[in-house]
């Protein structure tokens, strides 16, 4: 089925990190904002790393200039599932990454990461750093793990 990203990039200008995502699931696509799904555990991993509790997100990700948005654009896919995406378009990161003070572009999960060195790093020419994805698809991964590999977001 094909789907189209309707939320939003996430930012302010004085963004100086942006976190990529492949597509928003649809729970995300519903609730129209990022990692929406309660089992997701970005926003708790963002808990830890940062040691503070998010009451508001959109306060939270302002205060330590973080964007977030997602490499695809619009592709087929089934449900939320990152292994059935096809004709994929992406999202142009060029446009955000001039209205912005990004710094650090870090990609979550092997799709958006294989997305991103294929189809955006060309334009862009930044290279990104690929986190984990923090879907509850992604099991094998220990939250202390994810907490740990996230703590990159700091430096």
């Amino acid at each position: 089925m094909k789907v189209y990203h309707d939320i939003p990039p996430f930012y302010d200008a004085d963004s100086r990190i942006l976190i990529l995502g492949s597509m928003p699931s649809v729970v995300s696509r519903k609730e129209g904002f990022y990692y929406a799904h309660k089992q997701n555990r970005f926003w708790t991993v963002l808990e830890q790393v940062f040691d503070e509790k998010i009451s508001s997100k959109e306060e939270f990700l302002h205060k330590h200039h973080i964007a977030l948005w997602d490499v695809i654009k619009c592709c087929d896919i089934v449900n939320s599932s990152d292994l059935s995406i096809k004709n994929v378009v992406v999202n142009d990161i060029s446009w955000l990454l001039s209205k912005t003070k990004i710094e650090k572009i870090f990609v979550t999960g092997n799709k958006a990461y294989e997305l991103y060195e294929k189809m955006v790093y060309p334009d862009v020419n930044i290279l990104a750093y690929k986190l984990s994805s923090t879907s509850s698809a992604n099991a094998r991964c220990s939250l202390k793990s994810l907490v740990d590999e996230y703590m990159v977001l700091k430096k």
